[in-house]
């Protein structure tokens, strides 16, 4: 039975992640985040689960590594200054595939810049922000209700990839109040585990190796080197990382059309707008105020792995304008995937487009 309440966004995320079996959060506090590990500091115990405030976010992210390969849904979250400090664990997340949850509420930077105010500056970071190559996935809610949709998707993302999944919301959602509709159950996929005989990093088609928890008999080495399929490091061999390396970033990148996550509308439309996060709502707004204009609009949910197929669905359109709270981070991705002139209507100081600014876009090109 569906339970109707009034709910923060970050409480909502919360809500979602104990929803679908997370049962340790590790974490430290930051504006504009901090809601997420108050709820969850209070909500934990309660279901059998356990919540540390860790000296640092350092310290935080290594926590919900640890916690994750004892076979536990673990989650952490942050801003853009705890966010960077996580990224040389989030590379060892990624090149021991461990799935966890990662939620950045952003906020203005860079560096402590604005704690209080919106922004989506930190897009590329979560995608590119350790060294190296590798591949994630990465989610951005653009209500209260996505807020908890997105974040139960989160969780069977991760443990379905073996892979750090990010929540990328902001300021505005994630302190913004509204209705949400929360079932009584959710959609949980669990990990594959692994088979007694099979090697802890051998994978099969699908390039994901089963999962070997902790205490469960399995003897698994895990490192951060380069390692084989036995866990071992051989951080010398050309091949052996060539090999590795070319898995982690295939076996998201080879099913990003079976990830993605988007809404279209209007594909007939000459011109269309794309947006992930708040900026979708200003853009519902103009669309309810100008029917008449005929205006196409994606909303991508998922933004990583970019699904470049989507910008086929507009098979008429001759423009692209994408209204980011950042100097056009995700715009850049949609002008590698596409011939359709690309128009970034960047935003920055914290606070969203308005309607009349993007009314003014619009005008311009009609």
């Amino acid at each position: 039975m569906t339970r109707i309440e009034f709910m923060q966004g970050n409480t909502a995320c919360a809500e979602g992640a104990l929803a679908a079996g997370c049962r340790f959060f590790g974490g430290y506090p930051i504006t504009p985040s901090t809601e997420i590990a108050e709820h969850m500091a209070r909500r934990l115990p309660k279901v059998g689960g356990t919540f540390i405030q860790m000296e640092d976010e350092i310290a935080g992210i290594a926590s919900v590594i640890g916690a994750s390969w004892t076979g536990t849904r673990s989650m952490t979250a942050t801003s853009g200054p705890g966010f960077s400090l996580m990224m040389e664990n989030i590379g060892y997340a990624a090149m021991t595939e461990t799935p966890c949850v990662i939620v950045n509420i952003q906020r203005g930077g860079p560096s402590t810049g604005q704690p209080t105010m919106a922004a989506q500056g930190d897009m590329l970071q979560c995608r590119f922000g350790s060294h190296g190559d590798y591949s994630i996935i990465a989610l951005s809610p653009a209500s209260v209700q996505e807020m908890y949709d997105l974040t139960v998707k989160a969780f069977n993302l991760a443990d379905r990839f073996r892979v750090p999944v990010f929540v990328m919301s902001d300021e505005v959602i994630g302190h913004m109040r509204e209705r949400i509709e929360i079932p009584e159950t959710v959609p949980i996929v669990p990990r594959n585990g692994l088979e007694q005989g099979v090697l802890p990093f051998a994978a099969g088609e699908d390039k994901i190796p089963g999962f070997p928890e902790f205490g469960r008999g399995f003897g698994v080495h895990v490192t951060g080197l380069t390692h084989d399929e036995r866990g071992y490091p051989e951080a010398t061999d050309p091949k052996i990382h060539a090999g590795l390396v070319g898995r982690l970033v295939a076996k998201v990148e080879d099913a990003r059309h079976e990830i993605a996550d988007y809404s279209v509308t209007s594909e007939g439309a000459e011109i269309v707008f794309i947006t992930y996060g708040p900026t979708t709502r200003t853009v519902r707004q103009l669309l309810h105020d100008r029917p008449e204009a005929g205006i196409g609009h994606l909303q991508l949910r998922i933004v990583w792995p970019f699904p470049e197929k989507v910008l086929q669905a507009f098979p008429k359109a001759r423009a692209f304008i994408v209204p980011e709270m950042n100097l056009g981070q995700i715009a850049r991705e949609i002008q590698r995937h596409t011939c359709v002139p690309v128009v970034s209507v960047p935003k920055l100081g914290g606070e969203l487009h308005t309607p009349d600014e993007l009314a003014a876009v619009l005008e311009g090109l009609l």
